[in-house]
């Protein structure tokens, strides 16, 4: 029996018979250890039931291992072979999709064109909102009403399941990077699905099978991280619309975007909760004015991830979405910031002397 859950004068017994010692007992009552005792079944429960509104969750040793799973568990494993994509996504996502690696054919298209793209043998449809890296919006409700009953993936990475919950939309999975914004330090990689029971057995039976098991100290990060998480979102909420305000009156940015921006269909406040944390930006320079702002600043750190407690910057096109098809590719002039806790003064004061740098540059070329 664990003793955590053993009756209070059992666990009396136990320790005047020598069977246990009474300061392990001590320890184990600590949160600390609970969390690193229960692991990821532990972190699994409280996702699923406490955040996403879910019968189960599945904890992944990464986003795209998680990815993997749901890709493999309804095609190959439901007997289909064609999955529908709602574009702009995740870079990593549409390069797995598009290079047939896992044997499955995939239709991209945009949101009002997933009815038409569904076949008889379509095994699900993949969409993420808000999008990575340019953060357009996706009516999830909208897609479930085109889906035929085919199930619907939802990448809720930058949402998060505080400002989105993508099942009570009517989508059967909502998959996060939990790398990103859950374990928010920058030092765990994982990945969690949320859904139901039923498809939670489909995803465990690939995760056994490709050896995709979270390691338990991930799963301690991962609760560590979720304790701080609301409070976390909303200093990096507030700093990025202070942010905002700013670089969309900066000569050298020619379009920024951002949930509440140009949001006609008032997605924001009727599926989301709140905004957010990640901006994207049009150089009006270009290529060379993206080049010099992401090597010219200072305290935003020029790294690929996102959602961690450290300000980061980074070039799409040449990074994250470098392997996604020209087509689809984010255009060479856009840069992506990911709005952490640092003091929003100081992060203005970064932006714009960076973005001075790379004006200057831009005028000399």
């Amino acid at each position: 029996m664990n003793w955590l859950d053993m009756p209070v004068d059992a666990t009396a017994k136990a320790v005047a018979a020598g069977e246990v010692r009474a300061t392990e007992l001590a320890r184990l009552a600590l949160g600390e250890i609970r969390r690193w005792e229960h692991g990821p079944e532990g972190l699994n429960a409280f996702i699923s039931y406490s955040l996403e509104h879910a019968e189960a969750a599945v904890a992944f040793s990464s986003g795209m291992a998680a990815t993997t799973a749901a890709i493999l568990s309804h095609t190959t494993g439901a007997g289909k072979r064609h999955i529908v994509a709602v574009r702009p996504l995740y870079g990593g996502t549409d390069h797995l999709l598009d290079s047939g690696l896992l044997g499955a054919e995939v239709t991209f298209c945009d949101e009002d064109q997933v009815g038409d793209s569904i076949r008889p043998d379509t095994g699900l449809i993949v969409l993420e909102t808000p999008a990575n890296p340019t953060l357009d919006l996706v009516d999830i409700a909208a897609v479930v009403a085109q889906a035929q009953g085919v199930p619907v993936m939802v990448d809720n990475t930058f949402a998060t399941p505080l400002l989105q919950n993508p099942l009570d939309l009517g989508a059967a999975m909502s998959l996060h990077s939990a790398t990103k914004y859950i374990g928010g330090h920058g030092d765990v990689i994982a990945g969690v699905i949320a859904c139901s029971e039923q498809t939670a057995q489909q995803l465990r039976r690939v995760r056994a099978i490709t050896g995709a098991l979270l390691h338990p100290l991930g799963a301690y990060l991962l609760h560590r991280g979720l304790a701080t998480l609301p409070v976390r979102l909303q200093a990096q909420q507030s700093n990025a619309r202070a942010l905002i305000a700013k670089l969309r009156d900066n000569p050298a940015v020619a379009e920024v975007f951002y949930p509440e921006l140009d949001d006609v269909r008032g997605i924001v406040g009727r599926q989301m909760r709140g905004r957010g944390a990640m901006i994207a930006v049009r150089l009006a320079g270009g290529y060379a004015a993206a080049e010099a702002l992401t090597g010219s600043v200072r305290l935003f750190t020029h790294a690929v991830s996102l959602g961690g407690v450290d300000s980061l910057i980074q070039h799409p096109a040449a990074l994250t979405h470098r392997p996604v098809a020209a087509e689809a590719r984010p255009g060479a002039d856009i840069v992506r910031l990911s709005i952490g806790l640092e003091n929003v003064d100081d992060l203005l004061a970064d932006l714009e002397q960076a973005l001075a740098r790379a004006q200057s540059v831009v005028a000399t070329v």
